[in-house]
């Protein structure tokens, strides 16, 4: 029996998940085929398919590892020392997605296959449901500590902190002249002036 290389099986998956999400990035995940991937990733059907199972999985593995890294920062994230500053952290780290190349594109698309796939539904309210907990839970710590406005609404607020940051992706995605890394300065102007009550 071969044995399997753990890190050579992580790194040829990773190596497809890639491949793929360029893919599903330019031409939508209807349009990219299981070929076309295999081509990307300069390898045969029965190799792709010793890795995923189907074309949906290798999509839901675009998401998957950033979710787990994400999913560690946002715990430590809820327990930190000054819930403001980690507060302004989260919405950093959940904005900085946006500013690369194929993410807004990816996050589109997503958005579109949940209508449609029950199972990417779920994992998207999944994650959407753990990151709005985390800013849910610092915003509270945040006001209980003097740093926001107390008479603030914590489930609306974080609500409206989740939009926003989501227009960074819709922005880039949909306004070829939007430039997320140049808008994120003023995404933070907002919510600091809002959450702070500040009028100017």
């Amino acid at each position: 029996m071969r044995t399997v290389d753990p890190a050579k099986h992580r790194a040829r998956r990773q190596h497809i998940v890639d491949a793929a999400a360029q893919l599903f990035a330019t031409k939508g995940f209807e349009r990219t085929t299981t070929a076309e991937i295999c081509r990307a990733a300069g390898m045969s059907a029965g190799n792709l398919f010793h890795y995923f199972a189907n074309k949906r999985a290798i999509f839901l593995a675009v998401f998957e590892d950033e979710e787990n890294d994400k999913a560690e920062r946002l715990a430590a994230a809820e327990t930190a020392e000054d819930p403001w500053n980690a507060l302004l952290e989260v919405i950093d780290l959940l904005a900085a997605p946006a500013l690369e190349p194929l993410a807004p594109h990816l996050v589109m698309e997503a958005m579109v296959q949940a209508y449609r796939d029950p199972e990417i539904e779920e994992a998207l309210s999944r994650n959407t449901a753990d990151e709005q907990r985390t800013v849910t839970v610092l915003l509270g710590r945040a006001a209980a500590a003097g740093r926001i406005d107390p008479e603030l609404d914590l489930d609306t607020t974080a609500s409206w902190v989740m939009t926003l940051i989501a227009s960074l992706y819709t922005g880039a995605a949909t306004d070829p002249t939007f430039k997320p890394a140049e808008q994120l300065p003023t995404l933070r102007l907002i919510l600091t002036r809002y959450l702070r009550g500040e009028a100017r």
